[in-house]
């Protein structure tokens, strides 16, 4: 993402997009509407920071085989008994208060929710 001020408010723009901004074409000339020299745009390329935050391949990979082999912590099957038995928000506070944050909590939540429903599949 670029971030640039405009007036008072900031424009966020998005770089995945590779395609260039569209000029109105150059005359050649030093003078008048459109004037500069005639030049092809470069393609904006994404940096290695726009990356930062995204699951890859191998850490992947990684965690579903430690989840496979560890299984679940206690306070996690906890949840998943608290979700089972149908006390959604219960689940949630507990998470919550484990992890510190609401949105941690609600990510865990989903997460357990998620692995629930894997299991049923398996039956």
């Amino acid at each position: 993402m670029l971030r640039s001020l405009v007036g008072s408010e900031m424009c966020i723009r998005d770089r995945s997009n590779t395609m260039p901004k569209v000029y109105p074409p150059k005359t050649g000339l030093a003078r008048g509407p459109n004037k500069g020299h005639i030049v092809e745009p470069l393609p904006l390329h994404n940096k290695p920071s726009e990356k930062k935050g995204k699951l890859g391949a191998k850490v992947s990979l990684a965690r579903s085989v430690i989840r496979e082999m560890v299984g679940f912590t206690p306070y996690e099957r906890r949840c998943m008994d608290l979700l089972n038995q149908g006390f959604d928000k219960r689940a949630l506070k507990f998470c919550k208060k484990r992890l510190g944050t609401h949105s941690r909590g609600k990510r865990k939540r989903l997460e357990m929710e998620n692995e629930i429903q894997k299991q049923k599949m398996k039956k």
